[in-house]
């Protein structure tokens, strides 16, 4: 792995999440993050080493927790299952399994896991399957993604037709602006105001609603409908927002894919190398 860091320069900065003070003085990224392959092994990556988390199978309803050391996923039969280290529970049944669309998805501090419940409910359970709550409905249940910040939550609609947000403290959920066909929410800013979706360039070819590999990312405030698509050169397969602000923008190559990331000004800080092995797999995680 090579991390090179660059002089600052501009790079569309208008949707870049404020960040917290602390986020001037965040450290520069070691390259760690999580990866799911075709088979849906999912994957840590740190300090040259690869070490799995879980092997889920053929099903496509995933996540892995912001700290990178657990895992949660829809059995085909509707468990939720969780495993932490060597430990796998059932946190939660009868949940609507074999849906690609309808992934969990874990807390900012990796304690709970929310998911689908009944209809358009959203239900949160602490790791070891107790303290289960509702955090309210949404039509936009799909690839559900959990702002740093805790407030918010976002996933889009399984017409692939809308984003909602959905503030876990009133229990309601808007449906955002600038979103009218969608295949992916894969990340929110920390104060969960701008979301990092897929738009597919053909409205007829949506897929399965399985998670991506690779996308095109745009940034949307979901507020003002206001988008852009990250100001990086090459081709853009990915992008995630850390939780000091700092967005992680991923750029295709050849031989290995590139992590570029920008600061809450839009100022390019870094660039990554991811291992080769992660070109062709989806990034589930990026750790600090």
């Amino acid at each position: 792995m090579k991390i090179r860091v660059v002089a600052g320069i501009a790079l569309g900065a208008a949707l870049l999440a404020p960040a917290p003070a602390s986020a001037a003085t965040a450290p520069e990224l070691s390259g760690a993050a999580v990866y799911a392959d075709d088979g849906h092994r999912l994957a840590r990556y740190e300090g040259g080493e690869w070490s799995t988390l879980a092997k889920i199978g053929a099903l496509p309803q995933f996540a892995v927790s912001p700290d990178g050391r657990k895992a949660a996923w829809v059995t085909d039969g509707g468990d939720l299952q969780v495993k932490d280290g060597a430990k796998t529970v059932t946190a939660a049944t009868k949940l609507q399994g074999g849906t690609p669309c309808l992934t969990p998805v874990w807390s900012p501090d990796s304690t709970q896991v929310a998911y689908v419940g009944k209809g358009e409910t959203v239900m949160a359970v602490k790791a070891d399957g107790t303290g289960r709550r509702r955090l309210g409905t949404s039509r936009g249940v799909c690839h559900l993604a959990w702002a740093a910040g805790g407030r918010y939550l976002a996933g889009y609609t399984g017409e692939a037709d809308a984003v909602y947000r959905l503030d876990v403290r009133t229990g309601k959920a808007a449906r955002a602006k600038g979103v009218k066909l969608v295949t992916h929410v894969q990340s929110l800013s920390p104060n969960g105001r701008n979301a990092v979706v897929a738009v597919p360039a053909d409205p007829a070819a949506l897929g399965d609603g399985s998670w991506p590999a690779a996308f095109k990312p745009a940034v949307v405030d979901l507020v003002t409908g206001r988008k852009l698509t990250p100001a990086v050169k090459g081709r853009l397969i990915g992008a995630f927002y850390l939780a000091d602000g700092r967005l992680v923008v991923r750029v295709a190559g050849g031989a290995h894919n590139t992590l570029v990331v920008l600061d809450a000004a839009g100022k390019e800080g870094q660039r990554i190398e991811e291992p080769a092995r992660a070109r062709t797999q989806a990034l589930l995680q990026v750790l600090p």
